[in-house]
């Protein structure tokens, strides 16, 4: 799996946000989320930007903990 789709399952997980959610939310279909997150296929770096917004939406706190993880930042910092 990618790192991208990796940071992006922790961060819907930890957070509860369903892929239907951000889904909707991007204005996409589940299918796309569901590529991500199980590694099928990587979102390109502009849809990175489109997700973090997303994220940012439903939660800040979810949006933070994926670019600290796509980032390979530890969780503690900031």
């Amino acid at each position: 799996m990618g790192k991208a789709g990796n940071a992006l399952k922790t961060a819907l997980e930890t957070y509860g946000i369903s892929q239907t959610q951000l889904a909707k939310t991007l204005g996409i279909g589940r299918s796309n989320v569901y590529r991500w997150v199980n590694g099928v296929r990587d979102p390109n770096s502009e849809t990175l930007v489109l997700i973090v917004k997303a994220l940012s939406e439903l939660n800040p706190e979810a949006a933070s903990l994926f670019k600290r993880l796509y980032m390979d930042e530890s969780p503690l910092q900031d």
